[in-house]
């Protein structure tokens, strides 16, 4: 019985051993596939859902659960007419009917560097390669705000719609402050949730400097530059009153670049009232001019959505599982990072 026992054990090792070998094989044949065909493909994809489609099953669910029987039939009845009626148009749309006008919607989800700009400009390209004059845009904004050449460049892509003639709707459902601002005044139109934080048009730096506390311990730091203002401030070295001065006089530059960018698209502003750096909630940026209407990004679709077609556009980038795994870490960190600067700036405001 022993033997038997250890015999079956045996061949058991050897089978999952097998097992293991074949499944090693596999999955390097498949690892070296991906990564040729890597190599030849793009490094994303562009997914596109209609979301016209999605309100349709979200009033079906809701209509199955909550109807009569007899008024379910009905409205089944209906529906099917409905989407009769909508085939045959379909079918004569080439000839005798237009087609409805296309809603292309984005998301822009902006931390301190607009990391997201990446997506943006392969979503906006695939816009223009397709958009007629009838079609529109809707971004759905949220940011804070970061570095100012990031959201020049995030600013820019936006531009190139409008620079196409296409109409640029801007939805701001909790913050669009700074380079978030940038962002949404370059739309024909901007919609702000009622408490949505929005305005700071304004420049802020901030460095800490251990001159004393190296000076302290005898320690002593070489700063060579070549040109007058290569360093006006620094972290090691001691900052002078010359240098401060430069480095203000260069944040007061920036402050007047961003409010003529603003003006330039918002002209009914008072720009001197509004470029003081303050937030305001969405009531009070209507009032001052900073958005146009109170309506949640969700309202606005759902009152387009009989006249116009929607699709929801993102670019997935494809990633390795170490990638992938690498990201994750990353995206944590820095939402880590975001949160406690987004409490600072809360703390300042409120």
């Amino acid at each position: 019985m022993i033997d038997f026992l250890y015999q079956y054990g045996m061949f058991l090792a050897k089978v999952a051993t097998l097992v293991v070998a074949i499944l090693i094989v596999v999955a390097g044949i498949a690892a070296t596939a991906m990564r040729n065909r890597h190599r030849v493909s793009r490094d994303g994809d562009l997914r596109v859902r209609h979301l016209n489609d999605d309100f349709e099953d979200l009033r079906d669910s809701i209509t199955d659960q909550v109807l009569p029987a007899e008024e379910r039939k009905a409205e089944a009845k209906k529906k099917r007419k409905e989407e009769k009626a909508k085939a045959k148009q379909r079918k004569k749309a080439g000839a005798e009917t237009k087609s409805k006008p296309r809603l292309f919607v984005m998301d822009f989800d902006g931390d301190i560097q607009a990391s997201d700009v990446e997506r943006l400009r392969r979503e906006i390209t695939a816009v223009l390669e397709v958009a007629t004059g009838d079609d529109e845009v809707l971004l759905r904004l949220e940011s804070p705000g970061g570095l100012v050449h990031s959201y020049g460049l995030a600013a820019s892509q936006l531009r190139r719609l409008r620079g196409r003639g296409l109409k640029l709707t801007v939805a701001v459902d909790r913050v669009a402050a700074s380079g978030g601002y940038m962002m949404a005044c370059i739309g024909d139109r901007i919609l702000s949730a009622p408490f949505a934080v929005i305005g700071s048009i304004g420049v802020v730096a901030q460095i800490p400097n251990f001159h004393r506390l190296l000076k302290k311990h005898d320690v002593d730091v070489e700063l060579m530059t070549a040109g007058e203002y290569k360093r006006t401030l620094t972290m090691l070295g001691e900052n002078t009153a010359k240098g401060r001065e430069k480095f203000q006089e260069e944040l007061e530059e920036t402050h007047q670049l961003f409010k003529s960018f603003v003006r330039e698209h918002r002209r009914s502003l008072d720009i001197d009232k509004v470029a003081t750096g303050e937030h305001w909630f969405g009531t009070q940026a209507r009032e001052l001019g900073l958005v146009d209407d109170l309506m949640t990004s969700d309202e606005y679709l759902q009152g387009r959505k009989d006249h116009v077609e929607i699709y929801e556009l993102s670019w997935e980038y494809k990633r390795k599982l170490s990638e992938k795994l690498g990201f994750s870490l990353e995206s944590a960190a820095q939402r880590l990072i975001d949160r406690f600067w987004h409490r600072g700036s809360q703390r300042q405001l409120y």
